[in-house]
């Protein structure tokens, strides 16, 4: 072999050995010991888990305190105390099982408890008893008359003022009105001053609206007949309300509440609920409007008291009208008659009775509230807009 070749031949294996062992050389590896000597611990986190295991040992010793110091005072507390602690809770509890004896006991006096503690979405029994906030009867808000004056520039900003002379003097003085009032009519809500004064009204103050009630008097009178059929002694049917009375039942099956359609209501009676839709005069769009039937059993006496608004009057067409029934309107009473509509203005001091026995069965009247004759178009669309539901 020439020198040369064996020079080439040199030089590749010197190559070659180089690049075996850039290729299978084995990684070099770190020892634990020389990790474990590289390693510098974090001084902020040091810092952190000290400054949080302070806190909990400070937040554990507290709460040991709290406890010791609890049971120190129920070992302190003197034997007066104990006494007096035990006197009123037998107090309270005696005052429950009074309340709860006095209760009227009828067939439907225990299934009324049972609605309130299992309608727990409040639907089911559509108006077992009222807990809206929004209710015009229930809620006080101090505010009203600023909420009323705000509504009222609102609505003739929009429309005009001509015409609004009453009832801006009425919400300018409501607090006048609704203090100074006599006792024989002192409207809660609303008092619309200059308007004519009567617990009575004769039937042509609106008589389109009387005389259609009463030629529809068969058909409300059937459509009641299928609805209280659901009555059983093991409940109360849905959409009915029970209210409060110091003795008796009074429910009522509203179609309209305060200016708000039921409409699983107004399906069971649907020849009533388009009755409402021809009356001219039907207070149908603001919270002051209602329709409903209303059913008094023998013996319930309902606590006088006073509407909401003087801008309305409430007829009643009798539907069964058993004797010993009479209606007491700022001392006047009146008597109803079936097929037959009464008006009177329910914010004068008013109350019902049905003292007839049980054989005479309930007193049933549709009850329906018009506007008052003497509101004017422009203000009943004023007033509309003002006390429209929800506002």
């Amino acid at each position: 072999m020439s020198k040369e070749n064996r020079q080439d031949h040199v030089v590749l294996f010197t190559n070659s050995s180089i690049l075996t062992r850039m290729v299978w050389a084995p990684p070099r590896t770190s020892s634990p010991c020389c990790i474990a000597s590289s390693y510098k611990p974090d001084s902020t986190w040091t810092k952190m888990s000290t400054e949080w295991l302070t806190d909990w040992t400070c937040l554990l010793k507290g709460l040991r305190d709290l406890i010791a110091g609890c049971i120190q005072a129920v070992r302190d507390c003197n034997t007066f105390a104990l006494t007096t602690v035990i006197c009123l809770l037998l107090l309270f509890a005696w005052y429950c099982y009074r309340v709860g004896k006095d209760q009227p006991r009828s067939p439907f006096a225990t299934v009324n408890l049972l609605i309130q503690s299992s309608d727990a979405k409040g639907l089911q029994n559509g108006f077992a008893y009222c807990h809206s906030r929004e209710c015009v009867r229930c809620t006080h808000n101090d505010g009203l008359n600023q909420k009323l004056y705000h509504n009222l520039q609102e609505y003739a900003k929009r429309y005009s003022w001509s015409g609004m002379g009453r009832i801006h003097k009425g919400i300018r003085e409501q607090g006048r009105y609704l203090n100074d009032r006599p006792s024989i009519q002192k409207p809660e809500v609303f008092f619309l001053p200059d308007l004519p004064t009567m617990p009575y009204f004769s039937r042509d103050a609106q008589k389109h609206d009387v005389e259609l009630l009463e030629q529809n008097f068969a058909a409300i009178l059937s459509e009641f007949e299928v609805i209280y059929k659901a009555f059983s002694n093991c409940s109360l049917p849905l959409g009915w309300k029970i209210n409060s009375t110091p003795t008796g039942e009074w429910y009522t099956f509203y179609l309209v509440n305060q200016g708000v359609c039921i409409p699983a209501n107004c399906k069971k009676c649907p020849r009533t609920y388009r009755l409402l839709g021809s009356l001219r005069t039907f207070i149908g769009n603001n919270v002051f409007g209602n329709a409903c039937i209303s059913v008094l059993t023998p013996g319930t006496v309902i606590t006088e008291h006073y509407g909401p608004t003087n801008i309305r009057i409430r007829c009643h067409l009798g539907l069964r009208i058993p004797a010993s029934c009479e209606l007491v309107v700022g001392g006047e009473p009146q008597c109803w008659a079936e097929g037959h509509c009464l008006l009177f203005d329910d914010s004068f001091l008013h109350t019902a009775f049905h003292e007839g026995s049980a054989e005479e069965g309930p007193r049933v009247i549709f009850m329906v509230d018009l506007w008052h004759p003497n509101v004017a178009a422009a203000e009943r669309q004023a007033l509309d807009s003002i006390f429209a539901p929800g506002r």
